[in-house]
């Protein structure tokens, strides 16, 4: 019996799959691959912490990230992915298709390539013959050649996430991008870097390229900052959990101001969130304690005051509202009178629910057209076009309410009035801002432009198009278009609105035509359609009675 033991042992081995043998150390030889599908197997780390491989984005069932990702933890949090680092207009993740495939080359490294064989990304290993790769215990993916050597890492090709015992080089060029959302990994707004001048720094940037805006925050680890003669050197996540700037002189500037728990018992990750707040997060490793992640802390202190620039539009979309929540996180408001320009980007820019213009304000006064909406403590910073003193809160409504290019109207210090036009940056709630009002100029809804009667312009070109039939606004006649169409003559009010939506698309002045989104909402019923203007301006009018 002692004899068989030993024996039997041996042929269990053999029969464990090589895959298993190989994730004993985190290896994985020259050759192997990984495919993209529902059941897909990952290489893990030897502590089965972390995993290298394919994760399905949850909101396309058929679109998987090339990934590296917290493997014991509920949720699966990304901490890397693969995106294209040569093309500055995209520059975020690369999400490939069901069926694709990451293979280890010996000449190329990673390769990933898709369903019909196309390389779609590679690890881009330059110098050297890859003998194998590994996802080590700290979450980094590396290769290496056959003398243990690193030819390639991903904790030097970090995305948004840093993870403890991962170092920044300032002479590297690193720059962390956010995503666009929480599930969206294109590059989004915001970027982490170490400048040249050693100073750490968050920026906004103005897409598709990375131009950009004045720093929203900024470490004071150049050379010339007072209390030392040294820049930074390095940004460093030590594998305690503590993050700091490093300087020439080994000075440091210690980022974690809190006390944090043994790395024995908690994760730690710092990200920079797609909405430009970078935090440092903790979660505890025992399976049944709570779990989520804990923000530890984060910076800026307050971003929707910290990103206040003279070009990009703030933290938040254009004409929106950023407030800061309790866990120093924005929340971005459209204002009342305004949507989201695309539905499903909270943090995205907003558009007013009427068409406002110095051509369709000539057909009536603005306080016919206008009414007010009013908020306190709110701004628009650098959206200013007239600053009026001494002016009372009535004379600042007043004037507004006649400027066709008038959208908010500021009132503050008891005397002072600013005018803004759109679009609107850098919007913000401010609590200092004691006394100050936000006049937001909006459709008045219950009423309708006067008219000098029914009409439809035309010129000559246009009479000829029209042949015998005038299609005609408001109580004009209809029915010559639809003679013979019962159901659509039953339904006058859509057919006004229709043929309304049309004269607003073919207006002479570009700007006053609506985009294909605003049309698709005035169709629908989303958005009022108003009496549009003429749209011709040196056109003629017929009166029909």
């Amino acid at each position: 019996m002692l004899f068989v033991l030993p024996h039997l042992l041996v042929f269990l081995l053999v029969l464990l799959p090589i895959s298993s043998i190989a994730q004993n150390n985190g290896n994985v030889t020259v050759g192997k691959f990984l495919t993209a599908t529902d059941n897909t197997t990952s290489w893990l780390s030897p502590s089965g912490e972390f995993a290298f491989g394919f994760r399905p984005l949850s909101n396309q069932k058929d679109l998987f990230l090339l990934s590296i990702w917290f493997d014991k933890i509920p949720d699966k949090t990304v901490v890397w992915y693969a995106k294209d680092d040569l093309n500055m207009s995209s520059g975020g993740a690369t999400p490939v298709p069901r069926g694709s495939k990451v293979e280890l080359d010996a000449d190329k490294g990673l390769v990933l390539t898709g369903p019909q064989g196309d390389e779609l990304w590679r690890s881009n290993t330059t110098v050297g013959t890859v003998s194998y790769g590994g996802m080590r215990n700290t979450g980094n993916f590396v290769l290496q050649d056959s003398n243990s050597k690193n030819l390639w890492e991903s904790f030097n090709k970090p995305t948004d996430t840093l993870l403890p015992s991962q170092i920044v080089e300032r002479l590297a060029g690193v720059v962390l991008y956010s995503r666009q959302s929480e599930t969206n990994f294109s590059k989004g707004r915001f970027l982490l870097k170490l400048q040249d001048d050693g100073d750490l720094v968050l920026n906004s940037i103005n897409l598709p390229t990375d131009n950009p805006n004045d720093p929203y925050y900024n470490s004071k680890t150049t050379a010339g900052d007072s209390g030392t003669s040294s820049p930074g050197k390095q940004l460093v996540f030590n594998s305690s959990g503590y993050i700091y700037v490093l300087r020439e002189n080994n000075q440091t500037l210690l980022l974690t101001k809190v006390k944090l728990e043994p790395t024995a018992d908690f994760y730690f990750r710092a990200t920079l969130n797609f909405d430009g707040v970078f935090t440092q997060y903790s979660h505890p490793k025992t399976p049944n304690a709570n779990g989520s992640w804990t923000s530890l802390w984060s910076m800026p202190d307050n971003i929707c005051g910290a990103t206040v620039s003279n070009s990009g539009s703030g933290t938040c979309g254009y004409n929106s509202i950023c407030t800061l929540q309790v866990d120093q996180r924005p929340k971005c408001d459209c204002p009342m009178g305004y949507s989201l320009l695309d539905p499903n980007d909270q943090y995205g820019s907003c558009q007013p629910d009427f068409i406002q213009g110095c051509q369709e304000d000539k057909l009536s006064p603005g306080k016919d057209l206008y009414t007010f909406g009013e908020l306190i403590k709110t701004d628009w910073p650098n959206a200013d076009y007239a600053f009026l003193k001494p002016y009372s809160e009535d004379q600042c409504k007043q004037s507004c309410m006649e400027d066709c290019m008038c959208a908010v109207a500021i009132h503050r210090l008891g005397d002072s009035c600013w005018k803004k036009k759109l679009p609107l940056s850098n919007g913000r709630v401010d609590y200092t801002l004691d006394g100050g009002k936000a006049f937001i100029k909006i459709r008045n809804s219950s009423s309708i432009p006067p008219q000098q009667g029914p009409h439809f312009p035309f010129n000559p070109e246009s009479r000829k198009k029209n042949q015998d039939s005038l299609i005609l606004v408001g109580e004009g006649v209809l029915d010559a278009l639809v003679e013979h169409d019962v159901e659509v003559l039953n339904d006058r009010e859509k057919l006004e609105k229709f043929v309304m939506v049309a004269i607003w698309c073919i207006q002479e002045d570009p700007s006053l035509r609506p985009t294909m989104r605003r049309v698709t909402q005035m169709l629908e019923g989303v958005v009022e359609v108003l009496v549009p203007p003429c749209p011709c301006p040196f056109s003629s009018t017929v009166i029909m009675s």
